[in-house]
Formats: C-alpha cells, sequence, structure tokens
C-alpha cells in the first residue's frame, strides 16, 4: 500500500470523515480501529478503552472474526505491552512485538502477531485509549529498510506519522462522543425528574381522593347503602384513573429503545400500550419513513409523547391519531385529537405552555420546526419536521 502524500491526504481526510458520522462511543471506537487498519494496511487492530480497575471498559477489534473473537475469551487486563501503551507518549514499532521484555503472552486461540504498532489516544496529559496495530500487509515489491529498534519491522516511520494523526482526531471524536452521552445521560435524567413530579401530582392527588372516597363510603355502608354504592362506584373510577396515570408514566420512564428498535418500532409499542390503557383511541400510521440519526429520532419520539400526554390528560379527546410519515430527505411527525382545543396564544399569556416550549426546543436542537394548530372545540394538531441527516 503506497503513502504518498496524495493517498495518504485521501486517506487520512477519508478516515476523518468517518470518525465525525458517529456520536455514539461504540460506533466512533469501531470507526476509529477500521479507519486504521485500512489507512496502513495491516491486518489487525485492535482499541482498548481502559477503566479504574487493572481492565478495559471497552475494547474493540478488527481483523478477527465474531467466532475467533469469543474463542480468546474475556477482555484483556492492562498489562504487557497493553497497559505500556497507556503510558507511553509517543508511537512504539516493534519488529516482533514476541521479543519484546514487556511481551506476557496470550489466549491460545489469540492469532500469532510480528510487527507491531501501538500508541496511546491522549486527552491532554490523560490516556483515554490505546490503539494498536499489528502483522503489516507484505506487499511483494515493497521493501521497508527501517534500522534501529523496528529492525525489518513492517511499519514505517511514514505509518507511525499517519498513525499519531489519527489518535489526535479520534481523542477528539472519542471526547465528542462521550460528552454526547452524557448529555443523553442528563437529557433522560431530567426526564426522569419531570415525571417523578408528574407521577406525584396526579397520581398522590388520586390516591388522596380514593381513600377519602372510601372512608366515606364505610361510614354510610349502615345507615344510607345506596349513598355508599354511590361513594364505592366514585372509589372504582378513582382507582381506574389512577392506573392509567402510573401506566402511562411507566411508559415514559421506559428507556426508549431507539438503538435496537428504532423510532417506528418504538413509538407504535408505546402508543399500543397508551391506547389499551386509555379511554381514547389512540392509532399510529407511518408512510415512506427513512431512519434519521439517533438525535432527530430521539427528539421526534418525545415530542410526539409530550403532545400524546397532553392529548390523554388534558384535552377530553375520544381519538388521538399519530403519524410518522417521510418528507424529502427528512419527517413529519403529526400528532392530532379531536379533544377540547385551545387558543395557543391565550395559553402562552397565562403561562400554562402544556410543553409547547419544551417542543419547540427539541425541534430547535436538531434543526427541525414544530407548528401548532388548535382553536376551543376544534381538537389540536402538533406537526414536528425534520431535516434529513
Amino acid at each position: 500500500m503506497s503513502h504518498g502524500p496524495r493517498s495518504g491526504l485521501a486517506a487520512v481526510s477519508s478516515a476523518l470523515l468517518a470518525m465525525s458520522r458517529h456520536l455514539e462511543v461504540r460506533d466512533v471506537l469501531k470507526t476509529i480501529v477500521a479507519s486504521a487498519r485500512e489507512l496502513l494496511d495491516a491486518h489487525y487492530a485492535a482499541l482498548g478503552v481502559p477503566d479504574d480497575h487493572g481492565g478495559f471498559a471497552q475494547f474493540v477489534v478488527d481483523g478477527v472474526s465474531d467466532a475467533q473473537w469469543k474463542a480468546i475469551g474475556p477482555l484483556p487486563r492492562q498489562h504487557g505491552i497493553l497497559a505500556a501503551m497507556l503510558h507511553e507518549t509517543t508511537p512504539v514499532r516493534l519488529a516482533d512485538v514476541r521479543k519484546d521484555p514487556r511481551f506476557e503472552g496470550w489466549p491460545a486461540a489469540h492469532p500469532e502477531l510480528s510487527d507491531f504498532l501501538g500508541l496511546p489516544i491522549r486527552d491532554g496529559d490523560e490516556a483515554i485509549g490505546a490503539l494498536f496495530l499489528a502483522n503489516k500487509r507484505r506487499h511483494p515489491k515493497e521493501h521497508h529498510p527501517d534500522p534501529g529498534q523496528a529492525g525489518d519491522c513492517g511499519f514505517t516511520e511514514e505509518d507511525e506519522e499517519l498513525l499519531a494523526i489519527l489518535a489526535q482526531h479520534a481523542a477528539i471524536a472519542l471526547t465528542n462522543a462521550r460528552l454526547y452521552e452524557r448529555s443523553r445521560e442528563l437529557t433522560i435524567a431530567e426526564e426522569r425528574s419531570r415525571l417523578a413530579h408528574e407521577l406525584h401530582d396526579a397520581v398522590s392527588q388520586k390516591l388522596f381522593s380514593l381513600r377519602l372516597t372510601a372512608q366515606a363510603a364505610a361510614r354510610l355502608v349502615d345507615r344510607d347503602p345506596s349513598r355508599a354504592k354511590g361513594e364505592l362506584q366514585q372509589v372504582a373510577a378513582l382507582a381506574a384513573e389512577a392506573a392509567d396515570e402510573l401506566r402511562a408514566a411507566v411508559v415514559e420512564l421506559r428507556p426508549a429503545a431507539l438503538d435496537e428498535d428504532g423510532l417506528l418500532a418504538t413509538l407504535r409499542t408505546q402508543i399500543q400500550v397508551l391506547d389499551r390503557a386509555h379511554t381514547a383511541r389512540v392509532t399510529f400510521a407511518s408512510t415512506g419513513f427513512r431512519a434519521l440519526p439517533a438525535a432527530q429520532e430521539e427528539a421526534l419520539l418525545r415530542v410526539a409523547q409530550e403532545a400524546l400526554h397532553n392529548a390523554l390528560r388534558h384535552s377530553g379527546a375520544g381519538h388521538v391519531d399519530v403519524t410518522v410519515n417521510r418528507r424529502g430527505g427528512g419527517a413529519v411527525l403529526r400528532v392530532t385529537d379531536d379533544g377540547g382545543g385551545f387558543d395557543p396564544h391565550s395559553v402562552h399569556r397565562a403561562g400554562r405552555h402544556l410543553g409547547l416550549v419544551s417542543m419547540r426546543d427539541r425541534a430547535n436542537g436538531v434543526g427541525g420546526a414544530l407548528t401548532v394548530e388548535s382553536a376551543p372545540g376544534k381538537g389540536t394538531t402538533i406537526e414536528m419536521e425534520v431535516p434529513g441527516g
């Protein structure tokens, strides 16, 4: 594999663009490893992210099949040459890793490694990972004169330079991915806090009313059975409402399985649960939708949940319809109910936003737009459009 200035620059550029497309940490790690192996024409590549207990929180490999990786066994510990890479500040290039004094062997199913190139991925003074390459592909007409410690190592000084550039950008990509995941964790925490307040306010009030009504029924059983029967019917109604509140809260608290199931399957499942939990009919349909980046799908899901919450708990609707359709390269979400409706302007003036501010913030945060159509007695339609990724 030739690494002339033009081909080397193009290869690095492709690798950096590939890294920038991902936000999930695991996806970033896989892209870094695959890019490094392709860029330096190696048989094997690996990247380890250390934990605080002498092991690796994540260890990603490329060039090893799933069956081989399973046969190798548990994740490696921080020892030998792997540990050394976490403390080095410059690349380590070896003609034969097995002859290095730090080499401590590997499991029986591990592939045989010879020439080796490794370096840490650093964020300032902190080693946030270590990148390893082994077994440079030897092409018949290539010659790599590498005197000194590297001996006849297939990896060259130019390989070191390219890998160092890749590692610098890998540090940025990995740090950004960690920040993104942390921001998602904070968002989830905020959602749970909001739901906890809602649950406390709504369900605790229902339970308090239920207790008082049950006490009243108990006092009336002997002297006024007819009134006691009415109070008990009220107890049953309050219990049903409390159950509805709890079921809806559980649906929202359950982590959205966007990564595994995608937006449509996640929405469909939640809407089926809501349809069973509420007296209103809740329906869902989709046409031509194509998967979007994770941030956009999450925003669509959260806006749909907020709009459903409003429609089912505040509008008195008999039917709520949710659709997600393709529009251009993006998508449009529409939540329509036949409830009592409201005047969006008067609601805003009264300071009761019904979640509209948070929905608009979510839409704006992914480059989308939110529109609200409603009027007293005319139902409500919430529409959110997001561009393609």
